[in-house]
């Protein structure tokens, strides 16, 4: 008894029938129908996309007698046949570059390429399989033939890594018609594996075949071979269960349920699942593999992007678990995760047990992402929103109080009136500070504990009404600042700093002496532009609008004999000086930023 693998049994005879590829397909049928058939290819990407597979079809419309006016082979003649095979032909030859990589046979190439075709009208046609195994040598061997090859005789170059033929020899590549092959959706190969089974008489359900074909990671060779070895154990077809078992594929519920312990902060749950995979018989590295999809699935259904690998039945269950999560939150844990690929700990370890657990621990203590604002209502205990209040009838209030301003008699953001209420919830799920009552009076200078606004005010509370904060375009004489108060609102508002300036100034650490402003810049164009006395003008008359009066800059780079802020500016630092500028401008979170150990994120 002799079986031929289903990815031989069923490679494609004709352009139409290679899937994904028809970028390359179509051009090289009517290059074939219009007679522009090129004398070198180079078809690149990854394995199982279908480049040998389009290099004898390629071969078999060049030679074939029986082929249509639109460049398409017949697929059945005896030429074809013996193409279509892979089995011995005159005409066309092909070699395998990884045991046949030396000069001696890149010589024994280009003699037998000056032979003319076994018939007329024939094409020699010599296919190079994994061309990126070639020497230097080697290349240099054929760069002649290949930049003035024999009258009818084409060359076709495949390889899963053109890179290296770029370094090894890059002129090769000028004298190549180059084609980038791309990796076959999921679509396409469940589609593909559909008609194969029908062929063979074999039924299959969508989740099964769905999960052949995401595990075949764009390869349609690879999900024809998964197939032919899962024909062999199934009797009535072919089913999820089967599937998993065979290709030791982590079922979706243990992902929802990793996503539901993580969410409650269940951590000794996170101990036990691993060991049931392991008490199963699961591969932690395809488990890994799996949350990585997992995570991406999230994050996507988290966003508001459809998700196309999900299964009808399945997307109520994961839009669920996304919503336990904030896209940001989201966003950590992928970049988390993908660390311990990119930085190859799971292939070098032999305890990767201890890694997962570790990363799935590090997910569970990962603190939730806040917005500044939701911080603020959560430590100031904001009230209800501010509400319009009616001016009584009568003179308009001493001290040229606008009308409708709000009394003293009412905190801001709480109408007259209006019982206490509770504040928001805080970061840790406790209630917030409830709102005081609207008749007490207002504490003098600024109180935590009272009513949060979208500002806090670092002045006493009086009977005058409040000012409106100086706008750093206000018109009129600015108030007296310092130095560094001066530069901080320079910083934060960006006005008036020279154009492309302003990403040098972030990383500037500045320190005042007396009108003297100095500052420490990093070494490179920031400096070069910060010691032009036209730009130091500049800025010193901005600086001066904002209330700095005979201020003067000073400019040292950071490497300069008397700074001590080193080298560089280290990113720590950047994200302590912006928290900083934050509390300044900002008092009120200070609290929360000391009790709950709070940091800038990136």
């Amino acid at each position: 008894m002799s079986h031929t693998a289903l990815a031989r049994k069923h490679r494609p005879r004709r352009f139409a029938e290679v899937a994904t590829q028809e970028h390359v397909s179509e051009t090289l049928r009517r290059a074939v129908a219009m007679d522009r058939v090129g004398h070198a290819y180079l078809f690149c990407g990854p394995r199982g996309v279908g480049k040998t597979t389009l290099a004898r079809v390629l071969a078999m419309a060049l030679n074939c007698s029986e082929r249509t006016d639109q460049g398409e082979p017949c697929g059945r003649c005896d030429d074809c046949t013996r193409i279509w095979s892979g089995t011995t032909s005159l005409d066309v030859v092909e070699i395998d570059a990884a045991s046949n990589r030396g000069v001696d046979d890149a010589r024994d190439l280009r003699q037998r390429a000056q032979y003319a075709p076994s018939e007329e009208g024939r094409f020699k046609v010599y296919i190079v399989d994994e061309a990126h195994m070639l020497t230097r040598e080697a290349w240099n061997a054929l760069l002649k033939v290949l930049e003035e090859p024999p009258p009818r005789v084409i060359f076709i170059f495949a390889t899963t890594e053109p890179q290296k033929i770029e370094q090894t020899a890059a002129p090769i590549m000028s004298r190549c018609q180059r084609f980038d092959f791309r990796r076959i959706g999921v679509v396409e190969i469940v589609k593909r594996l559909r008609e194969v089974l029908s062929a063979e008489g074999t039924e299959a359900t969508d989740e099964a075949l769905r999960i052949i074909a995401r595990k075949a990671d764009g390869g349609m060779r690879d999900a024809l071979s998964l197939t032919d070895q899962l024909l062999a154990l199934s009797e009535d077809g072919i089913r999820p269960e089967t599937v998993r078992k065979i290709l030791g594929v982590v079922e979706e519920e243990r992902y929802l349920e990793l996503f539901d312990l993580l969410s409650s902060g269940d951590r000794g749950g996170l101990f036990r699942l691993v060991e049931d995979l392991l008490d199963q018989g699961y591969d932690l590295v395809e488990f890994y593999h799996g949350l990585l999809s997992s995570l991406r699935t999230l994050l996507r259904l988290a966003v508001g992007a459809e998700s196309s690998d999900l299964p009808e039945e399945r997307v109520a269950d994961w839009t669920q678990r996304a919503g336990l999560f904030e896209p940001a939150d989201l966003v950590r844990m992928l970049g988390m995760a993908a660390e311990l690929e990119t930085a190859g700990s799971l292939r070098r370890t032999n305890q990767p047990r201890v890694l997962l657990e570790l990363l799935l621990l590090r997910f569970s203590y990962l603190d939730r992402s806040l917005e500044i604002e939701e911080l603020m209502r959560a430590v100031g205990g904001e009230g209800p929103p501010l509400q319009p209040v009616e001016p009584a009838p009568g003179p308009p209030p001493t001290g040229g109080a606008p009308t409708g301003a709000p009394t003293t008699g009412a905190p801001t953001g709480a109408p007259t009136g209006s019982p206490p209420t509770a504040g928001p919830q805080g970061t840790d799920g406790t209630p917030g500070r409830a709102s005081p009552k609207a008749n007490s009076p207002a504490p003098e200078g600024p109180s935590q504990s009272g009513p949060s606004t979208p500002r806090p005010s670092t002045q006493p509370a009086s009977s005058a009404p409040e000012t409106a904060p100086v706008s750093i375009a206000s018109s009129g004489a600015p108030p007296e600042r310092t130095p560094l108060e001066a530069w901080s609102l320079l910083l934060a508002s960006g006005e008036g700093v020279p154009s492309g300036l302003s990403p040098f100034l972030m990383a500037t650490r500045a320190e005042a002496d007396g009108t003297v402003l100095r500052l420490h810049v990093p070494d490179g164009p920031g400096e070069e532009r910060l010691r032009d006395s036209g730009v130091r003008q500049t800025i010193e008359e901005r600086l001066r609008t904002l209330g700095a009066a005979g201020v003067s800059l000073e400019v040292r780079a950071s490497g300069d004999a008397g700074s001590d802020a080193g080298d560089r500016i280290s990113r720590t630092e950047v994200r302590q000086g912006k928290l900083s500028d934050l509390l300044a401008q900002e008092p009120a979170l200070k609290p929360a930023v000391e009790e709950l150990d709070l940091e800038i994120a990136d």
